[in-house]
């Protein structure tokens, strides 16, 4: 073989072996390894977070389409607007008006949040592999739980929201209206700020992002004191709500 011949050989031979690594080193970090150092970090393979302000009219959201919009709207200024956006909120039925599950909306997984490398165990960045396992379907996956807890529980900039033993102000309540299956209420109380238009009159059940107080619930921990902006701050809220990217 002459020199240029085998010259062109060793160069192809390289392309090809480079390209598995450059393959892994650009593929989402979904076992938690942290990545090599200098490996950027795309927000746009984020499919989870909660939204790092809430629309400020407390309870009122606009209803669903107005919570989706908001995800969409957050996630689009830092990169992540590919994905289609819906809010993990549930409604209750009213005439001519059938319950939604939020557990219904959110595609079906898995779901990572913002930073797609490892913080130190557990703090790792897939949230949950499915619906299941995201609400603890199977008695064994209720005792296993998901990764979904203070560290990993991140707005779409990657910060961890304030809860139990942070620095005022707390926000840790956030706005879901469903039960600990992912799905909506179906007695006569009012569990969603009349189904995210009110923001004076009724109520909301909301979850704990650190899973810390009233039964550790991400998604079902308590009632919120009213609807209303100052009554969502009084409990350790701020009308945030969790995003999840259906595709």
């Amino acid at each position: 073989m002459t020199k240029p011949h085998a010259h062109v050989v060793v160069l192809c031979t390289l392309i090809l072996a480079s390209c598995p690594m450059l393959a892994q080193r650009n593929a989402p970090n979904t076992q938690g390894i942290t990545p090599p150092p200098g490996t950027p970090v795309s927000p746009a393979r984020m499919t989870f977070f909660v939204t790092s302000v809430g629309l400020g009219k407390g309870g009122d959201l606009g209803g669903l389409a107005g919570a989706d919009a908001h995800c969409q709207r957050l996630a689009a200024a830092v990169g992540a607007g590919g994905h289609t956006w819906h809010a993990y909120l549930s409604t209750q039925a009213r005439p001519g008006q059938p319950a939604v599950n939020a557990r219904d909306r959110i595609g079906t997984g898995p779901w990572f949040n913002w930073s797609y490398a490892q913080l130190g165990p557990p703090q790792n960045a897939i949230i949950s592999a499915d619906l299941a396992e995201l609400h603890g379907d199977t008695l064994v996956q209720a005792q296993r739980g998901s990764n979904l807890f203070k560290q990993s529980t991140r707005n779409e900039h990657g910060e961890v929201i304030h809860g139990i033993g942070d620095t005022p102000p707390i926000q840790h309540e956030i706005l879901t209206g469903s039960k600990w299956d992912g799905r909506a209420y179906m007695d006569s109380a009012d569990h969603t700020c009349n189904n995210w238009t009110s923001s004076s009159t009724g109520s909301a059940q909301a979850g704990h992002s650190d899973r810390i107080g009233n039964g550790s619930s991400w998604n079902s921990s308590n009632a919120t004191k009213g609807c209303s902006q100052a009554a969502l701050e009084s409990s350790g809220g701020a009308g945030l709500f969790y995003c999840f990217a259906i595709n």
